[in-house]
């Protein structure tokens, strides 16, 4: 047991407080948390339909989304649908064609091509009339999802999805490649070709899919991700291996921040810009040099996605002002790719502190993204506008809708009547980072504390990277960094004389001035330059003490 006691606060203010239960934290059991599948909705059907086809030979299409989750999920029931002996394949809907969610035309196009099943991933439980489509054409459905759920079920063999109400299954936050993990565990106890432990091989997938869809890493996601990234950093997939030595990652050092920050804005550039089936057969690839001219492609398409997400933003900005007295900013252009819409709208969140609505205007119609937080529901606050537009839906902090054109001002109108109506306090309280120990010496700031800090990964929504206060330092060195000079780097002292560095990334606040005294909020981390090693922080907050 560690005994550095700014850990121990840290872990007793998380609720941590027995040794049971830090080490159950500390340490997740994969069996502990590997929940019965058979308690999610719907399985059993579900189990008994797949094993039907097997038995038939009948043709199954696995229906992806082009996010990471969804590609994750796709590339989980494909590896584990053929160690079954399953026909099986898979389609990956284009963002600019059919959009996200079951497509009528793609049902009804799979259907001719021969698909006698249709399992969903990450999307389905509101696609009613797409469902009795395929119905029609004689085609099952299974959905798996872990989407918002309607008041009643599509028509389906079976809707897995746990955030239906109608079932006893512990965790309800899975990703959608976590549901589709799900039944592969239920499979294997009806199905011969993956045996009991093999699953975990499917692991690296589970992790990289569940920690890019930002769900709580808690429980069995926590499980899962915490396993899962001690099989991908020895993973047999060559596609992964291609993308982490593109990416310059090195495997033995990857954590969950490498997979939201570095591997997935990578997958995920292909179907912003073009289309996702790159990334899914850079994931499914079976020859090394396959799989490293795909991973250098999807690199070369980051970067474009990059020079283009900041195009759209500095105009977004000037947009912005033109609405600075509104709460909820819906910004639109038709020069906006609406693959690139919801990164703009989170990084205009983080500079204008409001909930926004990036859109791009397509001729008749209008599509985008929405970035919210605190109590302003933005899935809520599209359903409350629903005279206005023609489809939407998402979850609380992130949403996706589609309106006709001549309708944008409307919606303003609408998700900022929404706002005045639902909201009656400040929200900005929701962004400060929170306080989970508070360091009274900079000298406590060393490497011994950091050392303990990575017992706590991985990190991601739910269990966040911990952040320190420091009260009453003094600014000693300013200094701007950055091609824009965006970035602020301050260098401080304690009453000890004990100093520290730390770095603002794209800060837009005036900068403090040398000799004053203020409180920091920072996260900690290790700064290798050069052989050399050094405590470095990364600047939350700053206030004046």
């Amino acid at each position: 047991m560690i005994d550095n006691q700014i850990f121990l606060s840290l872990l007793r203010n998380r609720g941590l407080t027995n040794k049971a239960d830090i080490e159950a934290f500390l340490t997740p059991s994969f069996e502990k948390f590997k929940h019965d599948p058979y308690l999610l909705p719907d399985m059993k059907p579900a189990v008994e339909r797949i094993a039907l086809a097997q038995k038939r030979h009948e043709n199954v299409v696995i229906y992806g989304d082009y996010d990471i989750d969804g590609l994750t999920a796709t590339s989980i029931l494909l590896d584990a649908f053929k160690s079954f002996g399953l026909r099986v394949s898979a389609f990956i809907p284009n963002r600019f064609v059919e959009g996200y969610g079951l497509n009528l035309e793609a049902i009804e196009k799979l259907a001719s091509e021969g698909a006698q099943l249709i399992v969903t991933v990450d999307c389905g439980s509101l696609s009613h009339k797409e469902v009795e489509r395929a119905n029609e054409l004689g085609v099952d459905v299974i959905v798996t999802d872990h989407h918002s759920v309607g008041e009643t079920m599509p028509p389906a063999i079976a809707t897995i999805n746990p955030k239906r109400t109608d079932h006893t299954y512990p965790f309800i936050d899975l990703a959608g490649c976590g549901v589709a993990f799900k039944l592969v565990q239920a499979l294997q106890g009806r199905l011969p070709g993956l045996p009991q432990g093999q699953e975990k091989w499917l692991l690296d997938l589970v992790a990289l899919g569940t920690v890019c869809d930002v769900v709580s890493l808690k429980d069995e996601n926590r499980a899962n991700v915490y396993w899962g990234l001690k099989v991908l950093a020895n993973t047999r997939r060559p596609g992964l291996k291609a993308l982490m030595a593109v990416a310059g990652v090195e495997p033995e050092r990857i954590n969950a921040r490498t997979l939201g920050f570095v591997l997935g804005p990578r997958m995920n550039a292909a179907g912003r810009l073009e289309t996702a089936q790159y990334s899914l057969d850079m994931l499914t690839s079976t020859d090394n040099m396959q799989a490293l001219g795909l991973a250098q492609k999807l690199e070369e398409m980051n970067l474009a996605r990059r020079a283009e997400q900041d195009r759209i933003f500095r105009a977004a900005c000037q947009q912005a002002e033109q609405y600075a007295q509104h709460p909820v900013l819906v910004l639109s252009d038709p020069s906006w790719s609406h693959g690139i819409v919801g990164i703009v709208a989170a990084k205009i969140l983080e500079r204008y502190k409001k909930p926004t609505f990036v859109l791009q205007e397509m001729g008749e119609q209008t599509k985008g993204s929405a970035r919210s937080f605190g109590d302003y529901s933005a899935v809520k606050a599209i359903r409350a506008s629903d005279e206005h537009i023609l489809k939407g839906g998402g979850h609380t902090l992130a949403a996706g809708v589609t309106m006709e054109t001549t309708k944008v001002d409307d919606f303003r109108r609408s998700v900022n009547n929404f706002y005045s109506e639902s909201i009656s306090s400040s929200q900005l309280h929701h962004l400060d980072p929170p306080t989970d120990a508070e360091i009274e010496a900079l000298s406590h700031a060393n490497e011994e504390l950091v050392e303990a800090l990575e017992l706590l990964q991985p990190y991601g929504h739910g269990n966040g990277e911990p952040v320190f206060c420091c009260r009453n330092v003094t600014v000693i060195n300013v200094q701007r960094m950055g091609n824009d000079k965006q970035h602020l780097k301050i260098r401080f002292s304690d009453k000890q004389g004990q100093q520290l560095s730390a770095i603002m990334f794209n800060c837009h606040e005036e900068d403090p001035e040398v000799g004053q005294q203020v409180d920091v909020w920072i996260e900690l981390g290790i700064n290798e330059w050069r052989g050399s090693r050094s405590v470095e922080g990364r600047l939350r907050k700053l206030t004046a003490a």
